[in-house]
């Protein structure tokens, strides 16, 4: 009988190089990230622009949804992700150039190419890479470990996700300090290593033919979820409780006008979340997630909207980022459990599509949710923003109760039903 331990986890050599390709690339793209946060609001000081990247990331995310995800079923996923990494190291040479250009004026007069329209307009590249590449990555993790090692690697891929969200932006805010070009020329180092990675994962395909995507078959994905009440349940909970909850768009304020910290503190802040997350994985790594798993699911979603309460009325610095380690604690029982349970659910021929409209819900929460953030905050002001957002995660939490009482009170996440289809073809 096969033993799902740690040590037959770490022998699948596809996934190790999986997990490998995910920690360099979120490393480059959490750095990135802090560098164009800090830069839009160096050049505007504005709530909403900073909102608006979020916002110009995810508009491509949700206009491409369907496609991606029927390319994800008809092609190598593994090309795809290395693909889009590829675009991603392109975006990275781009704000590097304009960056350098910039600080050889002094960061004064003529930014040259560096503008907030600049930065709009490679937040937009960015959410078309991340378009294709999150159904394409998602989908693939279960092809490469057997199905009840399946909850193990993704808590195990979340750890070396949540090291990369860690060291990115406080990384990030250090080399910031060289400058935003050295940012992005790190940037570009990792992007390119991730990039190779990608391209020698190996993993067994069936052979496909091109199929011309038709209406039927691009909303296949949406018509599995809306048909299977544990999966729309789960998905639909991250976009609301994150979508609320959110606050990471607003960092730089709180860092800025509120707590009074620099560059530095900036980077900090965005790794406190990926703090709580990290020990949490690891611990979900060595003891998985087995048994009760929907009320642990709503009470991880409760705990994450109350510190986020907590984060938004906090004026200490050392508070804020316990209060945002606890939200990355609860978030990522949440994301293990959601995305585990979506992965075991859903068929292999049909997880790319599944998995598109899953990253739109994911895109919704993130990106969608800097630009919900950055809109009330400038009605609200960010203190009143944040706690707004928090009370509605702690609504959302107990309305789910209700409206899916299968998810909610679901006690295991490997079935019969999932086992099967999962199981080696």
């Amino acid at each position: 009988m096969f033993e799902p331990s740690f040590s037959s986890l770490l022998k699948q050599r596809s996934f190790v190089q999986f997990w490998l390709t995910r920690l360099a690339s979120t490393s480059a793209n959490q750095m990135l990230m802090v560098a164009v946060g800090w830069q839009m609001y160096e050049l505007t000081g504005s709530a909403w622009d900073l909102g608006l990247v979020g916002l110009y990331q995810f508009v491509p995310a949700l206009l491409l949804t369907l496609v991606a995800g029927h390319v994800a079923d008809r092609v190598n996923r593994a090309r795809i992700v290395s693909a889009c990494l590829a675009l991603q190291l392109v975006v990275a040479m781009a704000l590097c150039a304009a960056s350098y250009k910039f600080s050889l004026q002094g960061g004064s007069g003529d930014s040259g190419w560096l503008s907030r329209d600049f930065l709009l307009g490679v937040s937009v590249v960015l959410g078309l890479a991340r378009a294709f590449q999150m159904p394409a990555q998602q989908a693939l993790i279960a092809l490469l470990v057997p199905a009840p090692l399946l909850p193990r690697a993704m808590a195990f891929s979340a750890s070396g996700l949540q090291v990369a969200v860690i060291a990115g932006p406080a990384l990030g805010g250090v080399i910031y300090v060289a400058g935003a070009a050295t940012v992005y020329a790190t940037c570009i180092v990792l992007f390119a290593l991730g990039m190779v990675l990608a391209l020698f994962i190996r993993y067994d395909r069936a052979p496909t033919s091109y199929a011309r995507p038709t209406m039927t078959s691009l909303l296949a994905g949406v018509r599995f979820i809306a048909n299977h009440k544990p999966v729309l349940g789960a998905v639909t909970l991250d976009l609301f409780a994150v979508l609320l909850g959110g606050a990471t768009a607003l960092l730089p304020m709180f860092a800025k006008d509120i707590l009074h910290v620099g560059a530095w503190g900036l980077g900090m802040l965005r790794s406190a979340p990926a703090v709580g997350a990290l020990l949490m994985s690891i611990l979900l790594t060595r003891w998985p997630v087995s048994r009760k798993v929907g009320p642990k699911l709503m009470i991880a979603v409760a705990v994450f909207g109350a510190a986020t309460v907590v984060f938004g009325l906090s004026t200490s610095f050392m508070l804020s980022f316990v209060a945002l380690v606890i939200t990355g604690a609860a978030d990522m029982v949440s994301v293990v459990i959601r995305q585990t349970l979506v992965q075991l659910e859903t068929p292999n021929e049909m997880r790319g599509r599944v998995s598109a409209v899953n990253s739109v819900f994911i895109g919704a929460s993130n990106q969608l949710g800097e630009f919900e953030s950055g809109a009330t905050a400038a009605w609200l002001g960010p203190v009143g923003s944040v706690v707004v957002g928090g009370v509605g995660t702690l609504l959302v939490a107990l309305l789910w109760l209700r409206l899916f009482p299968s998810l909610a009170t679901r006690d295991a996440l490997l079935t019969p039903r999932a086992d099967l289809l999962n199981s080696p073809r």
